[in-house]
């Protein structure tokens, strides 16, 4: 019907006036039709009667209305009214929860227009709560992002708050190094390894797109979950930098991922590539930082530092720690015989033939020239002679080609263990480099521990 005024219940009133007036007018000929006497019909008072009746009827049918219907708009405007207030006030609070679909929600007692109006409502309501909750996950995974340089570190918060915003049982981080997948943080799965040849990961990386898999369907079995269920629903997303792929987020779930949640984590994964790649770039630098450009051996500053650190962990633990400090013999008739860029090959081959035999955990530091010290977490005096015996016999049995000779070179080597007379670092390295003095006074190409 067409609007007359501004406002809908003044159009009702005039629509309702309007119906009874003619309702009114058509009475007494319709009473003429039914056969009742003429004079008694075409009279005004009779008429006015009917005009009246028609009246009454249309005002009544307004007031029923705007009771009725009226009554609920106007909770449904109060409702807004004070939605949008609160709205005003958690803008600049942050604190959303006095708008809640439990607080705000409007009764659906009715399968009408009122009744999908007050249901339309809710839903919205719903939906901007679940907006804050979205835009509250990606400020949280911001701030664990922005807080975490280290790139473990970086993995592990990462991957407990995409666990938590998502609904996901379980998950992994994999980050690209050095060519190769490996896994940076995982959760609740027996094991990450078998992920990095996954082909479905692999091809989410390739072209840069999500994917959502049921286990059923897709193929693809993780038994992922801590208590031996397997995953029902896989979402795998790639994490990438300007279009380079840094790595993958791998999560599963035990009964299935909310409705949003792929959209949630399309989100984060950009902020986390973002993360990802200033913590490698971190990495480098600090790699950089702490290793002698010659020798890819941990330079002197990182080694001393490296070691208190080692130091107080042993006085914690109560367990040995050693140090072997070695250096090569004759290097300056080297020097002088072949020149010095011959020199850093051999410094160069003698720092990779004492990586090949030292322990997973051992640090390999340059010292100083042609000095190396090498710091060897748990090793009593035993330990440490084997271990200096391993690098005298490896570095022995190195020759570096220089034109058409062969340089040999040998080192000599002093050892020394943590005990109660040696209370600092600097003391152990005391001991380990004046047991190196004897080897040189000895006779050279030995051990001698402290």
């Amino acid at each position: 019907m067409p609007r007359l005024t501004n406002r809908v219940f003044l159009d009702l009133a005039i629509w309702m006036a309007g119906f009874g007036l003619s309702i009114g007018l058509v009475f007494p000929p319709f009473c003429l039709l039914l056969g009742l006497p003429e004079e008694r019909i075409i009279t005004p008072l009779f008429f006015g009667a009917t005009l009246s009746a028609g009246l009454v009827v249309g005002a009544s049918n307004y007031a029923l209305a705007r009771l009725v219907v009226g009554r609920r708009l106007r909770l449904l405007a109060d409702s807004m009214g004070s939605v949008e207030t609160q709205l005003a006030q958690a803008v600049f609070s942050h604190d959303w929860s006095n708008c809640d679909p439990a607080s705000c929600a409007l009764p659906v007692d009715s399968k009408d227009e009122v009744g999908a109006s007050a249901a339309a409502f809710n839903r919205l309501i719903g939906t901007l709560a679940r907006s804050h909750e979205v835009e509250a996950a990606m400020r949280a995974f911001s701030d664990v992002l922005s807080s975490r340089f280290d790139l473990a570190e970086l993995g592990s918060g990462a991957l407990d708050a995409l666990l938590r915003f998502t609904g996901a049982d379980a998950g992994a981080i994999l980050v690209v190094r050095e060519d190769t997948l490996e896994p940076l943080a995982s959760h609740a799965l027996r094991t990450a390894d078998g992920l990095a040849d996954s082909d479905h990961i692999r091809r989410a990386m390739r072209l840069d797109e999500q994917a959502h898999m049921t286990v059923g369907a897709s193929g693809l079995v993780i038994d992922s979950i801590v208590l031996g269920q397997p995953a029902r629903e896989i979402l795998v997303a790639p994490v990438t930098f300007k279009k380079v792929p840094l790595g993958a987020i791998v999560l599963a779930t035990a009964t299935a991922f909310e409705a949003d949640a792929a959209k949630l984590l399309e989100q984060l994964r950009t902020d986390l590539g973002l993360a990802i790649n200033n913590a490698l770039a971190h990495d480098r630098l600090e790699r950089l930082a702490a290793v002698d450009p010659l020798t890819d051996a941990y330079n002197r500053r990182f080694g001393l530092a490296r070691l208190g650190e080692e130091f107080s962990r042993a006085i914690r633990a109560e367990n040995p720690l050693g140090v072997l400090m070695f250096d090569l013999d004759h290097f300056k008739a080297i020097n002088d015989a072949y020149g010095h860029l011959a020199g850093d090959r051999v410094l160069r081959a003698v720092a990779r033939a004492c990586r090949r035999v030292i322990r997973e955990g051992d640090v390999l530091v340059r010292y100083g020239g042609e000095e190396f010290l090498v710091l060897l977490p748990g090793a009593g005096l035993d330990d440490i002679r084997e271990i200096g015996e391993r690098i005298r016999r490896a570095v022995a049995e190195t020759t570096v080609p220089e034109g058409e000779q062969r340089i040999a070179v040998t080192v000599s080597a002093g050892g020394a263990s943590y005990r109660e007379s040696i209370d600092s670092p600097e003391a152990l390295i005391e001991a380990a480099d004046a047991a190196l003095y004897e080897a040189k006074d000895t006779g050279r190409n030995r051990v001698v521990l402290a």
